[in-house]
């Protein structure tokens, strides 16, 4: 049995996420198991996801895919580097998934390739250095870089599919995987985009703001059927829910506990920046406002709240993930589970008294997981009892 991988957010799983489910089985056949490894309650832009991992699993699981593992917040909540290197790491251990399928904007591997190998390449520090001393932000600087010792593949860097996609290529390879990659090209409105539709496809991002306006009937036809009756049987975050919770860490936090968090900029006067902000602002968008300068992106910043929020740090971040989380599978799911129980390089926990099983960096991070939960629940408008990781099981979808 061939089994794919793919990592998503799916928050929340709409009809482009099934899109690339059918597109991979075409040339790797009908009966391919999909294994996804999907961000948890937190996603990569430093936000709550919309609705928690259970119903998204579910929805995942009623759209086509047979197995969810979860990608930890240290790993979901990161940049682009780290997200990717996490989730191959975790369909690495597994010891199932033979080939890698992600959405692109280009639809073809070899520009990416190229781009992968020359981030990977000795010449490209200094070019890097030499961009960011123009006062470039990173993204930017990255992409100079690259288009000058490559030329126009290395255009393929303005993209935020492509961008990912050459991370999966650069994590493939630093670890040593005979795993396949292949690109499904993304089709339709374009990522983050509002307002624009295409091919019968909406963003997540306009579907989240349909889902926080209640206009139901505007996100029916960007969902597969089935799924629109679990978002509405579901709690909907709500970022404001939590803003003062957020607040009050901001407030707290002074210039060595931002300098301990991923991606710090400590050289470059950010954590100096970012406590000035936390003292002073008066909101969130205020906070972000005052942090925000042409060097640093907002979705860097918002990641870097969201961590000071969770308190977690840099040093929170395992050299490798510890254990493969199973959120949820169905009857082909099942089948690569069994196959996951003899291969697999790492603990499998399919009930919280796995869980409870753990110990040394396994026992940490899922108890960082769990209060990450804990504080997922804030954003929500009915605050659920504290320790739901230690209580439910995944999602079983077995007729």
């Amino acid at each position: 049995m061939n089994i794919a991988g793919i990592t998503a957010e799916y928050n929340p799983f709409h009809t482009g996420h099934a899109y690339q489910v059918s597109a991979l089985r075409e040339p790797l056949g009908r009966d391919t198991a999909v294994a996804a490894v999907m961000s948890g309650n937190w996603v990569q832009q430093g936000r709550p996801a919309v609705t928690d991992k259970w119903t998204r699993t579910r929805m995942a699981l009623s759209g086509g895919v047979d197995l969810v593992l979860e990608l930890p917040t240290v790993w979901a909540a990161s940049s682009a580097e780290s997200f990717a290197r996490g989730a191959v790491a975790l369909m690495c251990r597994s010891g199932v998934v033979d080939t890698l399928c992600f959405g692109s904007e280009t639809g073809e591997l070899s520009s990416l390739q190229a781009a992968a190998d020359c981030l990977d390449s000795p010449d490209y520090p200094a070019q890097l250095r030499r961009a960011l001393e123009g006062g470039a932000s990173f993204a930017a600087a990255r992409q100079a870089a690259v288009e000058r010792l490559i030329g126009p593949a290395g255009t393929a860097l303005a993209s935020p599919n492509n961008n990912l996609g050459v991370e999966y290529l650069r994590s493939l390879r630093a670890l040593g995987s005979a795993i396949r990659p292949i690109t499904v090209r993304r089709e339709g409105a374009a990522h983050n985009s509002l307002g624009k539709t295409g091919e019968g496809f909406r963003s997540a991002t306009q579907l989240r703001q349909h889902l926080a306006r209640g206009e139901w009937e505007a996100v029916r036809p960007y969902v597969p059927a089935g799924n629109l009756p679990l978002l509405q049987s579901a709690p909907l975050t709500d970022p404001e829910l939590g803003e003062r919770a957020m607040l009050a860490c901001l407030r707290k936090m002074r210039v060595e506990d931002w300098a301990k968090l991923p991606d710090a900029g400590a050289g470059e006067g950010l954590p100096q920046r970012l406590e000035r902000a936390g003292q002073r602002c008066h909101s969130l968008d205020d906070f972000f406002a005052q942090a925000k300068t042409r060097r640093y992106a907002m979705a860097r910043l918002r990641r870097m709240a969201l961590w000071a929020f969770l308190g977690l740090t840099a040093a929170d971040i395992p050299d490798e993930p510890p254990y493969l989380r199973v959120l949820g599978f169905n009857a082909r799911g099942r089948e690569v589970l069994k196959e996951m129980k003899q291969k697999a390089r790492l603990p499998i926990l399919t009930k919280p008294a796995h869980a409870r099983a753990l110990d040394g960096p396994g026992r940490r991070l899922f108890e960082l997981e769990a209060r990450c939960t804990d504080l997922y629940g804030l954003f929500l408008p009915q605050l659920p009892p504290p320790g739901q990781e230690w209580t439910r099981g995944p999602v079983i979808d077995i007729d």
